[in-house]
């Protein structure tokens, strides 16, 4: 970009330069070269008495140029996942849905089951069985990890609104004591295990799972 391709900029820094800015912080406000902005507003009467008092706490949470570039990306690249994924099909849900529960779900025979704090996993989790196993509602069952001092029963009543699953079918929580010497953030709703106690249905879920990773699905080693 040239020079006159830059003329908001330069109309901004000598703005900027009028309220007393420095060189350094205008360089750093817009995305350009310190040396850039001194040609722009070599001309720009100010007084250094004027600049606002920024502490430095408020220096330090202000995003710089690098930040607000990486902020970009991320929301533009997620924007690209969205039309890229669009809606699943029948069979992309059955393919998502195995996949989670071979890397986040119970392996133990006897029991359908999968432990997640992300409500996501669990939404996923919870549409993919009713799809394609039309379970028996009322076999679910609910267990909440919830840290000591947080609310149990809103904690309940979101994860039931969640999953779909009635408040009554939740067990018995087990509730942590927090260790502040090995963490110091607490997930507010907990972590949730839904259960489906069916050795029938967890055999035909890990059928999935093996038919997934076997070699005729995935192309043989890579």
């Amino acid at each position: 970009m040239g020079y006159r391709g830059k003329l908001a900029e330069r109309e901004r820094a000598r703005e900027l330069r009028a309220q007393a800015w420095t060189l350094q912080s205008i360089a750093t406000e817009l995305g350009v070269a310190k040396s850039s902005v001194s040609v722009w507003v070599r001309d720009v009467a100010f007084d250094p008495r004027d600049r606002p008092r920024e502490s430095a706490t408020a220096r330090a949470r202000r995003p710089n140029v690098l930040a607000r570039r990486k902020a970009a990306e991320i929301a533009a690249l997620h924007q690209a996942g969205l039309e890229t994924i669009s809606r699943l099909s029948d069979r992309d849900l059955l393919i998502a849905g195995t996949a989670l529960y071979a890397g986040e779900g119970a392996k133990r025979d006897g029991r359908v089951s999968l432990a997640n704090s992300d409500p996501r996993f669990i939404s996923l989790f919870c549409r993919w069985f009713r799809r394609f196993f039309e379970p028996d509602e009322s076999r679910f069952r609910c267990r909440l990890y919830l840290h000591d001092g947080l609310d149990l029963a809103a904690a309940t009543a979101w994860w039931s609104e969640v999953t779909g699953i009635p408040s009554e079918q939740f067990t018995k929580p087990y509730r942590a004591v927090p260790d502040v010497g090995i963490r110091h953030n607490k997930h507010e709703h907990g972590c949730l295990t839904v259960t489906y106690g069916s050795a029938t249905a967890h055999r035909a879920v890990m059928g999935l799972v093996a038919a997934l990773l076997s070699p005729q699905a995935t192309g043989g080693r890579p």
